[in-house]
């Protein structure tokens, strides 16, 4: 009777120390209406605000689909802009519901940061940026050179790591500030900058006095999964989050876009027919109306749609789809079923 005592206990000690927060944050979105979302400070194709204070981007764009899907308007978000040191703290403390700012999924952050990472929305990698003038054609070539690059990031390690591994030396040039980091670059003060392959390209095209000025070496020295994170202890919230960018996934798969979703609503196609509502289930197991993922797909687009318009072809960028093309074109984008 004793250890059936001590072991009724224990359960009760094991339910109690579960996350008192499950489903917190979706009760407390829900009930605020309006997602916080943490963004950049400022960084052209991924979030960054035009001269009325009007957000765009590719993590933006992951911020709105979540207000469709859930409040049944984009337009439902507030944003947050934070630097590289900000951000996590920011999401840890409760200041933002979301971040969705060009942040790499490691194990560390993952873990011991306490935070969830929901799915990817962009795969990059570590490059970096010279004058043209200079005439270096590889990373190899940058033996003693001084590199421009910010603190708190992967992207400090990776260069350690780099330069370490290559048996090269560099002189870092540690600035915390993403404009006063680019302004050192462009003044000369550094030999090159590094930083994930699709900032360098928006500062080019953004920041730079003439684009055709610079250049981005052809060698990427690391793997940079960048992903909306929540914080741990709220799995409905985190469910909300992933399943809004898989919808936008999966509806490029199945060829929806926003211009034609609202004719998709007749589609013979059984996945068709889960993924717009037709067949009821998923939106009622998020916490949500099922015509959760045409809100999505008609205000914000499918994520083709979304990576054009900001990064893609229809931008000042023109970065090739390469490995965030979907997987039946060669790329790592793959939605899981919706069923």
């Amino acid at each position: 009777m004793n250890l059936f005592k001590t072991g009724v206990a224990a359960l009760a000690a094991v339910v109690c120390a579960l996350p008192a927060l499950a489903g917190q944050t979706f009760d407390s979105v829900k009930a605020k209406g309006f997602v916080q979302c943490g963004v950049n400070l400022g960084l052209y194709g991924f979030s960054a605000p035009d001269d009325k204070g009007n957000w765009s981007g590719l993590d933006v764009d992951a911020c709105r689909a979540v207000a469709a899907g859930l409040f049944g308007d984009a337009a439902k978000v507030k944003y947050t802009p934070l630097s590289a040191q900000q951000r996590l703290p920011a999401l840890q403390s409760g200041e933002i519901d979301m971040l969705a700012r060009n942040t790499t999924w490691t194990l560390s952050r993952d873990t011991s940061n306490g935070l969830n990472f929901t799915a990817v929305n962009y795969y990059d990698g570590q490059g970096f940026m010279v004058a043209r003038k200079a005439g270096v054609k590889s990373a190899k070539d940058l033996n003693g050179a001084t590199v421009c690059v910010l603190p708190g990031t992967t992207t400090e390690q990776n260069l350690s790591d780099y330069f370490r591994a290559t048996k090269m030396q560099f002189k870092p040039v540690v600035i915390e500030k993403n404009e006063e980091l680019t302004s050192a670059f462009f003044s000369g003060r550094c030999d090159a900058i590094s930083s994930d392959a699709s900032q360098l390209a928006a500062i080019r095209a953004n920041e730079s006095p003439n684009p055709d000025d610079f250049v981005i070496l052809p060698e990427l020295i690391s793997k940079e999964p960048l992903a909306p994170a929540v914080r741990q202890g709220d799995d409905q919230w985190m469910d909300l989050v992933r399943w809004s960018l898989f919808a936008m996934i999966a509806a490029e798969e199945k060829g929806i876009t926003s211009k034609n979703v609202d004719q998709m609503l007749t589609s013979a196609d059984p996945d068709v027919k889960r993924l717009l509502g037709v067949t009821p289930g998923n939106g009622k197991a998020l916490g949500v109306d099922e015509a959760w993922v045409v809100r999505i797909v008609k205000q914000v687009g499918n994520y083709g749609e979304s990576f054009d318009r900001n990064v893609g072809k229809g931008s000042k960028l023109k970065i090739e789809r390469g490995l965030n093309a979907l997987y039946s074109n060669g790329g790592l984008l793959y939605a899981p079923p919706f069923k």
